[in-house]
């Protein structure tokens, strides 16, 4: 194998290797894994995790599915129908499955354990800076989207507990949705999301996994026998255009985006090695197609083209199973935000201290009041744009083109990069091969991400 130089030179921007928690960003509760010191064994050791292949499926899973997959009913619909959407979903799987081995290569050739330190070390500083603010835009806006999705099954809830007719006008105060919202956040999101640490939320992932897995098996149930007063729309069988099939692309980005998380899942297992860890994504995003292609064909059989964005919403508010259901995703967001609101505050604090040149052991003192006023802004702009972005549609189409960069465009760039600086004078047919498909990446998590900006700016204006 020919030799690697990627850049790891850290040191431009006076970064201290203990600033900020970006050592601990973005790892999964369910990852045990340390922050590597000097003279750590090598990539390739087998003691670097305690994690098993078997194991490391389970972690990429449940960091795969989550809420993202009530959307995808919808994005049938907007593909075109079944036939469409299973085309769609198999073709972007094999980009993302590259994605993430691409990431478990360019970790071993870097030595890095996080996503935005594989980035910053093969791809340099400018891109590095990118995919810091990236992180952090997209998980305040998936935060955004979470307090949306609360609101839409609190809704639902309380119309049955209120024994209020659905849609009905002259609602109580206290069953008002901005009210219920706020009153949610104020009693469990904010106290879950001001701590420095999140282990002891450890467990919620399996409440996460349960819950995603009931969604699932009430939508196919659902579609089997279906309740006679739920009556399908038109049942598309043809986009009505390839662009309403690429508009569906954004929810797939959102639902499979795992790659953040990917790296230090990576290095936690017992033996890191980019062949293994193929064979575990591969697996870990069959399971997740299984799940994901089960909601949408079934969402979108029983109510076609009337299906809403978040599918449990079209389901009737007196219905026992799917309130179940929705109070299942209503535990999952909840531990979700707070969650999310680490890895966007770490990223922020980790570009604060970085800028200012300041060890984090010299900084403790300010560090908890820096701490609470970065919870309270963040904690308050995203209820703030919940309570007036009901469209959860939006939101997911946003934020899955973010989500787009992760899967395509960063790693697309660290192939690139990592095939660049092997020292060999005769480039072999493969390594054109391997920077063409870099290419190919980059240039297609680009359209997708122009393509929905395009469409959050340009088609709401015209509207």
């Amino acid at each position: 194998m020919a030799q690697v130089s990627i850049n790891s030179d850290l040191g431009e921007w006076g970064f201290s290797a203990d600033a900020g928690e970006r050592a601990r960003l973005l790892q999964s509760p369910c990852v045990d894994s340390d922050p590597k010191n000097e003279g750590e064994a090598s990539p390739e050791s087998p003691s670097r995790g305690a994690t098993s292949a078997f194991g490391a499926i389970f972690i990429v899973v449940n960091a795969c599915l989550g809420a993202g997959l009530l959307n995808f009913p919808a994005a049938f619909s907007t593909a075109g129908g079944v036939a469409a959407g299973i085309t769609l979903q198999m073709g972007m799987l094999v980009f993302i499955i590259s994605g993430l081995v691409i990431l478990a290569y360019c970790s071993q050739a870097s030595n890095e354990r996080t996503y935005q330190e594989v980035v910053w070390a093969v791809c340099g500083k400018v891109t590095g800076v990118l995919c810091e603010v990236s992180i952090a835009i997209y998980t305040f806006g998936t935060c955004i989207a979470f307090l949306i999705i609360i609101g839409d099954q609190q809704d639902k809830i309380i119309a049955v507990l209120a024994k209020e007719p659905e849609g009905a006008g002259g609602s109580r105060w206290y069953t008002d949705r901005k009210f219920t919202i706020s009153l949610t956040a104020f009693l469990f999101i904010l106290p879950l999301s001001i701590p420095r640490e999140i282990g002891f939320q450890k467990y919620a992932s399996f409440l996460s996994v349960v819950g995603t897995w009931y969604v699932t098996a009430i939508v196919i149930i659902k579609y089997i026998w279906p309740d006679k007063e739920m009556t399908p729309g038109d049942i598309l069988t043809r986009p009505a255009s390839w662009m309403a099939v690429f508009n569906a692309m954004p929810t797939i980005c959102f639902g499979f985006q795992c790659h953040v998380s990917s790296v230090p899942i990576f290095n936690s297992m017992r033996q890191p090695e980019v062949k293994t860890w193929g064979g575990v994504v591969t697996a870990a995003m069959v399971i997740a197609l299984a799940v994901y292609m089960g909601t949408g064909v079934c969402g979108f059989l029983t109510f076609g083209a009337s299906v809403d964005p978040d599918v449990l919403l079209s389901y009737p508010s007196n219905d026992m199973a799917v309130a179940v259901a929705r109070a299942f995703i209503i535990l999952s967001v909840l531990t979700s935000y707070s969650i999310l609101h680490f890895c966007g505050r770490a990223v922020v604090e980790g570009l604060w201290l970085r800028y200012q040149g300041v060890p984090v052991e010299e900084d403790v003192g300010r560090e908890r009041r820096r701490r609470v006023l970065q919870t309270l802004v963040w904690f308050l702009l995203t209820l703030l744009l919940a309570l007036f972005i009901p469209d959860i549609g939006k939101v997911i189409a946003v934020i899955g083109g973010l989500a787009a960069c992760f899967i395509f465009i960063f790693p697309g760039l660290c192939l690139i990069q990592a095939k660049l600086s092997e020292m060999e004078e005769v480039k072999p047919a493969s390594w054109w091969a391997l920077v063409g498909y870099g290419v190919l990446l980059v240039t297609l998590g680009a359209f997708i991400f122009g393509q929905t900006t395009a469409n959050a700016i340009f088609v709401d204006l015209l509207a």
